[in-house]
């Protein structure tokens, strides 16, 4: 690991500044991501801003019928929140299985959804319920956020603070998982609220995390499995690696699709 200086920020101001005093420093949250990135020497920036001892930045409150979850919020808190539980149980599902335990008490909502990595789970849940994320300068629809491969709506110096999920009246997640990683080789993510129907997908494709809208039309006429017989996701732009091939994926899109309803129906 290269040398690098390391700031403990006291607030969300005091980190904004640090980051634009210093225009190839890093947020430092769970590190899930970042450590064992700069002990690769894939990435070397000169300066660490550490985010954990900012209070507020954490937590997690019923706002309505939203969530609202603090960025620096561990997976683990997610996962057992009661609130979380009874109002978007496929939320706190999700992040059950994300990694194993000492990532789960390491790592951040808010780190996941800023590195969006293409096979995290987080970014699916953000897009199939309509999360709202929050940043110290405003506030970003989930459908503008992810914008493809590790690249988000984030400007220079913009931190997020909390995300808002609405509460909707079905939905669950349902991933293929990698056995080594527990990365997400295709995860879909389903949810209904009223009548809008959203269908994310995580794990499969080389652009991110993405909606599959034809699945989704699929499913307004019928919230129910069967409807997605005959609806095919594409190859084209599918990941292929040493794990699958890009058709290999595009079939299991269909597949974890059609537990996801299942589940969500409590089938």
């Amino acid at each position: 690991m290269y040398a690098f200086n390391y700031q403990r920020a006291k607030s969300v101001r005091q980190a904004a500044g640090l980051l634009a005093k210093n225009g190839e420093a890093k947020l430092l949250a769970g590190g899930q991501t970042l450590l064992p990135t700069m002990k690769q020497r894939l990435a070397s920036p000169p300066v660490l801003v550490d985010l954990a001892r900012i209070e507020g930045l954490a937590g997690i409150e019923r706002k309505g019928r939203a969530i609202v979850i603090g960025a620096m919020t561990k997976h683990a808190d997610v996962a057992t929140s009661t609130l979380v539980r009874e109002a978007i149980p496929a939320l706190a599902a999700l992040a059950e299985g994300i990694g194993d335990p000492a990532v789960r008490n390491r790592g951040t909502i808010g780190g996941s959804v800023a590195n969006n990595d293409p096979s995290a789970d987080y970014p699916a849940a953000c897009l199939a319920l309509g999360a709202t994320i929050v940043t110290n300068k405003r506030k970003i629809p989930a459908d503008e956020f992810f914008q493809g491969l590790f690249t988000t709506a984030l400007d220079e110096g913009e931190i997020i603070v909390k995300i808002a999920f609405p509460a909707p009246s079905k939905a669950a997640y349902v991933k293929f998982p990698n056995p080594a990683s527990r990365y997400a080789m295709v995860g879909v993510f389903v949810a209904k609220r009223g009548s809008e129907i959203r269908v994310a997908v995580t794990g499969a494709s080389s652009d991110g995390v993405f909606r599959w809208t034809a699945a989704e039309e699929a499913l307004r006429s019928r919230f129910n499995p069967k409807s997605l017989d005959g609806v095919a996701a594409s190859a084209d732009g599918m990941i292929s690696d040493i794990h699958g091939s890009a058709e290999y994926r595009a079939h299991l899109v269909g597949v974890m699709a059609k537990r996801a309803v299942s589940a969500a129906l409590g089938k």
